[in-house]
């Protein structure tokens, strides 16, 4: 299936702009859909089009690399192999998997000063970092990330195409629903919260209305994901890191705890290893700031921050990795909002994907209670114009918010707007705006 996705109109705005000056690289994790993307909108936007797969490149292919002072030499070349026409202006050409052969990105400097054609580049970037040491990055290439599809995009893909700017405009409207209709959004959102936003689920869960098929698949990418960890690091580090984000957001810590992971290491010591963990987009980071004003980044602290999975369909399916699979019965109940467990951990994953997909650098604060070891916390923190926007996230209807209440006391001259998001219908409870947790990617 092919899912409109947001990211299509940037590359849209990149080639009307750029007129070939600049590459374009499409980066994120595995199986979000980069490829399918990038020729659709290559079939769709150009005259013809070439893509070179380099997850399984000929040797043909690879000679074309080795000698890019002649571009006339080049494209003969080119021509000959593929069998397409090459239009001056009207072909784009695609490097698919473009980290697994470093000498084409390279030539991406020499290609994009020729000028005759566009070129698009897709990478999963899990292990770019160990291919790029002996080349020169190019200049002239912008690059986009193309994340799971986020939360409008889910709507579209199952049929909803209206859906989405209703949702805006009742955002934009500050005002209840009403309990049926909220109930019917809220449905909405657990059923994409469930099955997540990489196209495979979705296309699985479109094709069969069955979970336990959409739970086989996202199995599936995680396997995947965790053979690409072990591929970069043999000492199985970044994989573990990465299978105890769901219990480190269940057990309620102020940080990504490092050393309950990995026995006597400390966030310090293993900065390259995170590193390369956030580099795989698999991952969001959420840092800890220890001066909250705008400007936040200018006081994030680089070894105090929390770990989020990209995708919140995935972080289901982790979270009950010690089943074969996920039964059908689970799906239901938290689809109906039965299930007895805790579902904080999984609110706050899915905050933080929609925060994130929509723009917004994930950052949190804490500080003392001045009772015992205790802390209060803001789980996220956005900036607006020179104001703050503080956000308490709630799995619940409960509109209890003391830690906003306190925070915003204490800062009270960098304050603009309050939020509570949480599972119930738009109300205001003093000063706190209480929002429906499927309005955050317009906060």
């Amino acid at each position: 299936m092919i899912f409109k996705r947001k990211l299509y109109d940037t590359l849209l705005q990149w080639k009307n702009e750029k007129q070939g000056r600049t590459a374009m690289l499409v980066e994120g994790a595995r199986r979000v859909g980069k490829s399918t993307l990038v020729e659709e909108f290559a079939k769709r936007e150009y005259k013809s089009y070439i893509l070179i797969d380099f997850s399984k490149p000929s040797r043909q292919i690879k000679d074309l690399f080795d000698e890019m002072m002649n571009m006339d030499i080049f494209f003969f070349n080119l021509k000959n192999i593929t069998g397409v026409s090459l239009y001056e202006r009207e072909l784009v050409i695609v490097f698919d998997e473009v980290q697994n052969f470093p000498p084409a990105r390279q030539a991406i400097k020499h290609l994009v000063k020729d000028r005759r054609y566009d070129y698009i580049e897709t990478g999963s970037l899990i292990s770019i970092r160990k291919n790029i040491q002996n080349i020169v990055i190019p200049s002239e290439e912008h690059s986009e990330t193309l994340y799971p599809m986020d939360f409008e995009e889910f709507l579209w893909a199952t049929g909803k195409k209206d859906s989405p700017q209703l949702l805006k405009q009742a955002f934009n409207m500050k005002r209840a629903f009403g309990e049926g209709v909220h109930r019917t959004w809220m449905r909405e959102l657990r059923l994409y919260m469930l099955i997540g936003g990489m196209p495979q689920a979705v296309e699985a869960y479109l094709n069969s209305n069955d979970m336990r098929a959409v739970d086989d698949v996202k199995r599936e990418i995680l396997k995947l994901y965790f053979d690409d960890f072990h591929r970069i690091d043999s000492t199985g580090r970044i994989a573990k890191l990465f299978a105890a984000i769901p219990s480190m957001l269940n057990s309620n810590a102020n940080r990504y705890q490092i050393g309950s992971v990995i026995p006597n290491q400390t966030a310090e010591r293993i900065a390259e290893t995170v590193s390369e963990l956030e580099d795989s987009k698999t991952v969001m980071m959420a840092y800890h700031v220890t001066a909250p004003n705008v400007g936040m980044n200018l006081s994030r602290s680089l070894f105090s921050y929390k770990m989020f999975m990209a995708d919140t369909g995935l972080f289901v399916t982790l979270a009950f990795w010690d089943k074969k699979y996920t039964e059908n019965v689970i799906y239901n109940k938290l689809l109906s909002d039965k299930l007895e467990a805790k579902l904080g951990y999984v609110y706050e994953n899915l905050v933080a994907q929609m925060l994130r997909t929509a723009g917004n650098e994930l950052y949190y604060y804490t500080f003392p209670t001045g009772n015992g070891n205790k802390n209060y916390e803001i789980d996220f923190l956005l900036s607006r114009g020179n104001k703050l926007v503080p956000i308490e996230v709630k799995s619940s209807g409960y509109k209890t918010h003391k830690s906003l209440d306190v925070f915003c006391e204490k800062f009270s001259q960098r304050i603009g707007e309050r939020i509570l998001l949480y599972t119930k219908d738009y109300a205001h409870d003093g000063q706190t705006v209480c929002v429906p947790v499927y309005f955050t990617p317009f906060l």
